[in-house]
């Protein structure tokens, strides 16, 4: 049972329109508007689809959506209690109508929409939550605009969810939601014409003007730092791009007041001024996102991310590109006097050093290693649903493969497994006294959050490289205990050294090894090897600490759990030594 004390904890930090946005979802039910749908605004081009998602519709009502599969063959089945809430969102999104082969399905589609407008009546259940409400009008779009055709019924559905969305945008959350809430708004407001559709644009794009430059941080990163969320949220900025494209005839997308990526925008529109600024954003998010991508291409599992879910970093670049739009480490305009302070990327000899100062995140090089270091805040303070308890975590991949990981995310469900994805030990730091570093309760709240302090980036006179950094998340802790941990990058060599201050009765770091390595230590794994799938070694031996291998559990995928081996040390006194080595 919660305290009172941790509900006013996490309050503390809200903005009052979250608090507000709360009270108004709670008391404020707007009924349906179902006049007819405004005109169809005629494409001056084709909406252009780089890359397809995965298909997810297997058979007529048989779904696939994070590595599970059910049948809707009951009106019952769209709301299900005993379903998974996030799989439940999926079989509302309708992604499958812009997947791999959606030609060969059209008729399944068709009968989709059918039932989906029959058995979802206006502003009931999972479908008519904004966040599924936004994804579905922009895929019923999309499909639209691809070549096929919207029955009246559909068009007629289609706009009253949009009517439905523009009185419940989710100001009680923020963050990547109200973004996608301002892009469906964008993308309703072109596809359809007249005042009303102008008025949705217009409200979108000044969300989007608003939120972007909070939401986009000064070195390119996404506020909430995750990788896999910072990636959706790019691919929005993208599909934005490709709608201008699409209606390059409209007034605001026409005249010759601001170059865009193969159009122009009228500077006089607020539509204008912010496609503007999305092709900056957008190459500059693309920069960050490489940063945090290890040679296999895919993103660091840092906070709540997983395969699977957003495109990879491949094809987000080669839609980046079709759209004009080239990665970059230059701000957008009204972070151009803030870059040095930012974003830094340094060469230490062998060394490459890309330090994210925004994001609080800093990636290190040095062939054949690649490690992404987490010196960051756990995510904006009034939103860290997404936020785990990793502060001083790091990931490190050699010789192109995973070796020290992220435990990963695989549910969002409120229980035990959740708490336990979310919680320190599943990460590459150090747990004191049993205890979190952040308060991570439920699904997505936190209530007192670990700050990270004292970051030090040294160079020696023979090349090495140090990081020093503290957090003091374990203050709140009888003995006020602060945790400082230094990582020593040598010649193919990485030495992490854990130190506490203050009182404490047992601290206990953890390193999680990828599960496709081969884990052989002695008795007192005081020294042991990891054994890589292309058959390279790395060594560890423990210089300071009592050290054992135990089972632990990989999360690369929702739905998805693999056991692997983490090398656990206790600190002895007050401090922990280990070096790895690779061969």
């Amino acid at each position: 049972m919660l305290s009172a004390a941790t509900y006013l904890r996490t309050i503390h930090y809200l903005r009052p329109v979250q608090i507000y946005g709360r009270l108004w979802r709670k008391f404020y039910h707007p009924k349906p508007d179902l006049r007819p749908p405004p005109p169809l605004r005629e494409p001056s081009g084709r909406w252009s689809a780089p890359f397809k998602k995965i298909p997810s519709l297997l058979a007529l009502n048989r779904f696939r959506f994070l590595n599970e599969e059910h049948e809707i063959s009951l009106l019952f089945d769209w709301n299900r209690p005993d379903w998974d809430k996030l799989w439940l969102y999926n079989l509302h999104y309708f992604n499958d109508l812009n997947a791999d082969w959606a030609s060969s399905r059209c008729e399944w589609h068709k009968a989709l929409f059918a039932r989906w407008i029959a058995e979802n009546p206006p502003g009931t259940g999972n479908g008519w939550e904004p966040y599924p409400l936004s994804l579905r009008i922009v895929n019923w779009i999309k499909w639209a605009l691809t070549g096929n055709n919207l029955p009246r019924e559909v068009l007629e559905s289609l706009v009253v969810q949009v009517r439905f969305l523009v009185k419940r945008l989710e100001y009680h959350l923020l963050g990547n939601h109200l973004l996608a809430n301002a892009k469906a708004l964008v993308i309703a407001g072109h596809f359809f014409e007249g005042k009303e559709a102008d008025a949705w644009s217009a409200r979108g794009a000044r969300i989007l003007s608003r939120e972007l430059p909070k939401q986009i941080l000064e070195d390119g990163g996404h506020y909430e730092r995750s990788p896999m969320y910072h990636s959706i949220v790019l691919e929005d900025l993208l599909d934005l791009l490709n709608l201008v494209r699409c209606y390059s005839d409209r007034p605001s997308c026409r005249t010759e007041d601001v170059e865009l990526a193969g159009y122009t925008a009228n500077k006089k529109k607020g539509e204008g001024r912010i496609f503007s600024r999305i092709c900056g954003t957008a190459s500059q998010m693309l920069g960050w996102l490489n940063a945090m991508c290890f040679p296999d291409g895919q993103i660091s599992l840092l906070n709540d991310a997983a395969f699977g879910i957003a495109s990879p970093l491949t094809e987000l670049r080669a839609y980046a590109e079709q759209m004009g739009i080239h990665e970059s480490d230059e701000p957008p305009a009204e972070h151009s006097a803030t870059k040095k302070s930012f974003l830094e990327i340094v060469s230490y000899g062998r060394v490459k050093l890309t330090h994210l100062k925004a994001s609080g995140y800093i990636r290190v090089d040095d062939a054949p290693m690649a490690a992404i270091l987490d010196v960051a805040k756990i995510g904006p303070e009034f939103q860290p649903g997404h936020a785990h308890a990793d502060t001083l975590s790091f990931e490190l991949a050699l010789f192109g493969h995973r070796v020290i990981v992220d435990s990963g995310t695989s549910t969002y469900a409120e229980g035990e497994e959740r708490q336990a994805q979310r919680g320190t030990k599943a990460h590459n730091t150090v747990v004191i006294d049993g205890k979190d570093s952040s308060e991570v309760w439920g699904s997505f709240r936190v209530a007192r959050r670990a700050q990270p302090f004292g970051l030090q980036l040294k160079e020696k006179a023979n090349g090495d490289i140090v990081v020093r950094c503290a957090h003091d998340g374990y203050r709140r802790l009888s003995g006020k205990p602060v945790h400082w941990r230094e990582w020593h990058f040598k010649e193919r060599s990485l030495e992490v050294i854990d130190l506490i201050e203050g009182k404490f009765t047992k601290a206990v770091g953890g390193f999680h090894f990828h599960p496709d390595t081969s884990v052989i230590s002695g008795n007192s794994a005081a020294q042991g090897e990891i054994h890589l799938p292309n058959g390279s070694k790395m060594n560890w031996q423990i210089i300071k600490g009592h050290a054992k291998i135990i089972q632990s559990e990989y999360y690369p995928e929702f739905g998805k759990s693999h056991q692997n081996r983490c090398l656990e040390i206790e600190l002895i006194g007050n401090a922990a030594h280990v070096v790895f080595h690779w061969l």
